[in-house]
């Protein structure tokens, strides 16, 4: 696919994760900052992506949004790259790159936000209980290098991203599996480059 790539982004959202996937598949993209407020909800950029948010990405005449979508189709569109397993081999994959969408991410941010569900709302919730969701994830780190098996894919990605901010802020608490997995999976170039990419925006 030569179309060209289009991510528009802030470097202080979760549009860092779709550059470092963007820098894991090494294709050439152009960049668009937005800025937050009324930029956001432009119409051009409503056209791209109606809920007014970033990051978005535009691969020719297909807009993707949403973080784990981007790292799917950026996996997918770019094969040579390897970041996705094969078709036979795609059940961890799939599992854990979309436990860290849904369970992970809402038990984590319900937390953040003070609103974790009492003993009889939890059956009413996804992810039942954010003890839950950490040791669920914590046992699964523990068992193999990357979150998918012993190669490292998009999920680790999208995965990795949440971890390693949850270890910076606060907001997910110190454990050897979750600091030993972030110390793997940061430690590769593509993330150093996009890390800079987005710390020179923010300056």
């Amino acid at each position: 696919m030569h179309d060209t790539l289009v991510l528009y982004t802030n470097p202080m959202s979760r549009g860092r994760i779709a550059r470092w996937m963007l820098e894991e598949v090494g294709a050439p993209y152009r960049t668009e900052n937005l800025p937050y407020g009324p930029a956001m909800k432009a119409p051009g950029y409503l056209l791209i992506n109606p809920m007014g948010k970033v990051p978005a990405l535009q691969h020719g005449n297909t807009v993707v949004t949403e973080c784990a979508a981007i790292c799917a189709y950026l996996a997918d569109a770019f094969p040579a790259a390897g970041l996705a397993p094969p078709l036979t081999e795609r059940g961890a994959y799939y599992r854990w790159l979309f436990f860290a969408a849904g369970p992970l991410e809402a038990a984590m941010t319900d937390r953040d936000l003070g609103m974790e569900p009492n003993v009889e709302q939890q059956g009413r919730v996804g992810y039942g209980t954010i003890e839950a969701v950490l040791e669920t994830l914590e046992q699964a780190l523990s068992e193999h290098e990357y979150i998918a098996g012993p190669r490292f894919t998009a999920a680790d990605v999208y995965l990795g991203s949440h971890i390693g901010w949850g270890l910076l802020f606060g907001s997910l608490e110190s454990c050897p599996a979750f600091v030993d997995y972030w110390s793997r999976v940061s430690d590769r170039d593509a993330y150093r480059r996009a890390t800079a990419l987005d710390d020179q925006a923010m300056a």
